[in-house]
């Protein structure tokens, strides 16, 4: 039997509230039981690879765009004193690159998603796990690429790298503007041009972007996998296994406020994007997670739920008899997993008549007499 290729312990079969038997799925296009052939794959997922290659275009196209604002910037006062000190750092080579970010925001979930399936032994929770992974890191990378566009903001060694000459000001309201005159445009920037337009896009970090749609899914995967916030007491080093890929995000958005290549939070600063590039970086990078993982999976902190990979052609009926792969977890523990008899000894109804719907050893759910919409299990 194939590593990808183990079926549901569950039974093809079941039966209605009137005794009537009823496949599992006859509404349904394709069973997460067993190992889908290429095309059959192809058939439910060319959408998304469409949608991904359209949104990586944008994202690409988007990132080579030179900065659309036309900001102003302070240089010195009239006495040679530094306006923004926290703008001419200087350039220095960056820790993290943002192509290894990027690449470790997704290998690394991508690595752990596959040694889970020593026990999962799942096609269809590999397909889910990195599927919901490329939704959150490009949606996470395309929509903070248009807000370093459309915003941007200085990176702290902005006027190292710009090398203004004030006498390149041209006449216009931009330049020799403001109180004192002392407001100036890129226009009088020396320096090279590619470094000058990256300087210009602080805000939001796409490091710490990166990092925390990649780190943050796989915290949600490996809760889900190892039931650490579950219905049992769980072992000291699952709790430091799932909280490992945090640290790891927040050292990679720390060590960019280490080279100076954005600005940590600081209230002192005159405008609140200066402070923001890696707090609000992680906030996107977080939201995307959350938001993929729950398009993919069950449910996010249901823990009798957020193991099981959603089927894209019939909805998830939260009970044992209609919730495909629920035993998809690393866990082998308190009635969890392949090992576990609980199907057997709760769901001897699987509509509800006597314990159905149990997701873990002893966890009751109400019935539902009538349909099989999951929002109306309780």
């Amino acid at each position: 039997m194939g590593f990808f290729n183990r079926r549901n312990r569950e039974d093809a079969d079941h039966h209605d509230i009137n005794g009537t038997t009823k496949s599992r799925h006859v509404d349904s296009t394709y069973s997460m039981a067993t190992r889908p052939s290429f095309g059959q794959w192809l058939k439910v997922t060319w959408l998304d690879i469409v949608t991904f290659i359209i949104m990586g275009v944008i994202g690409l196209g988007i990132y080579e765009a030179p900065p659309a604002p036309n900001r102003s910037f302070a240089i010195t006062f009239s006495d040679g004193e530094i306006v923004y000190p926290q703008f001419a750092y200087p350039l220095r080579k960056e820790i993290i690159p943002i192509w290894l970010a990027a690449f470790l925001a997704a290998v690394i979930p991508i690595l752990a998603i596959l040694i889970m399936q020593i026990r999962v032994r799942s096609f269809w929770d590999v397909n889910n796990g990195i599927i919901g992974l490329l939704y959150s890191l490009i949606g996470a990378a395309v929509f903070q690429v248009f807000i370093k566009w459309l915003i941007g903001g200085l990176r702290p060694h902005f006027l190292d790298v710009c090398k203004p000459d004030i006498s390149l000001a041209r006449d216009s309201a931009y330049n020799a503007a403001g109180f004192n005159q002392i407001y100036f445009t890129p226009e009088i920037c020396t320096g090279d041009r590619k470094e000058i337009n990256d300087s210009l896009e602080s805000f939001p970090s796409g490091h710490s972007t990166a990092a925390f749609a990649g780190f943050v899914y796989l915290y949600l995967y490996l809760n889900a996998k190892l039931k650490v916030f579950a219905n049992y007491h769980a072992p000291m080093w699952k709790l430091i296994a799932i909280y490992v890929p945090i640290l790891g995000a927040v050292l990679i958005a720390g060590a960019l406020t280490i080279d100076e290549y954005h600005h940590y939070l600081n209230p002192r600063w005159p405008t609140v994007f200066q402070g923001y590039d890696v707090s609000i970086g992680a906030v996107i990078g977080t939201v995307m997670a959350f938001s993929s993982y729950r398009m993919c999976y069950a449910a996010i902190w249901d823990w009798r739920w957020n193991h099981v990979p959603l089927n894209r052609s019939q909805a998830c009926r939260y009970d044992l008899g209609g919730a495909e792969l629920m035993d998809a977890m690393w866990t082998r523990k308190a009635g969890w997993g392949a090992g576990s008899s609980y199907h057997d000894k709760y769901a001897t109804n699987s509509y509800g008549t006597h314990n159905s719907g149990v997701a873990g050893p002893s966890i009751p759910r109400k019935a539902v007499p009538n349909g099989y919409r999951g929002d109306d299990m309780v």
